[in-house]
């Protein structure tokens, strides 16, 4: 066991006596002689602005991101064009126009009524004074290919202004 020990500390000193060797001496010299160098000089830090208070007075303007609500004129003239707010609402006015489709018509009599699918997959019978669509479509007249409607739209200017809408036949594709 002594010899263990005796080979064991001999290896140590070999080993210490490898790093005594002055072999990064040029890099010790190299230190040395840089910090003997004048030092930079430092850029002044750039002056800081107070900070200036931003007033915001857009809250009571229309958010161009949301669907406008329309509501009626609060006066009470009767001037100018405007729809009736007080009639009840149809089933197909909850549906924005775009999103119904005329997808038949029927005769009864002498009367004529335009089958109408509802984005929920419900069938309405629908005939001239009904209305259609958000922008109070009345239904002025339906032939076998279209149902024409008159729209009240609101300008960006609040008045209102009557439009010509159709809503076209669909074609159903691929059934035979």
């Amino acid at each position: 066991m002594n010899l263990k020990i005796l080979i064991a500390v001999l290896g140590c000193a070999a080993l210490l006596a490898g790093c005594s060797n002055e072999e990064h001496s040029d890099l010790r010299q190299f230190v040395k002689e840089s910090d003997k160098l004048p030092g930079g000089r430092i850029q002044p830090l750039p002056e800081v602005k107070p900070y200036e208070p931003f007033a915001y007075n857009a809250y009571d303007l229309t958010d161009p991101f949301k669907p406008r609500k329309i509501e009626p004129p609060k006066s009470t003239s009767k001037g100018g064009l405007q729809p009736d707010f007080n009639r009840p609402r149809e089933a197909l006015e909850a549906f924005p126009l775009e999103n119904l489709k005329m997808v038949g018509t029927l005769q009864q009599k002498d009367k004529i009524f335009a089958l109408v699918k509802a984005p929920d997959s419900a069938l309405y019978r629908v005939r001239p004074g009904n209305y259609l669509g958000q922008n109070f479509g009345r239904i002025v007249g339906i032939s076998e290919t279209d149902i024409k409607l008159k729209e009240i739209v609101q300008d960006s200017g609040g008045n209102w202004e009557e439009k010509e809408q159709a809503l076209l036949l669909q074609e159903q594709g691929g059934s035979k």
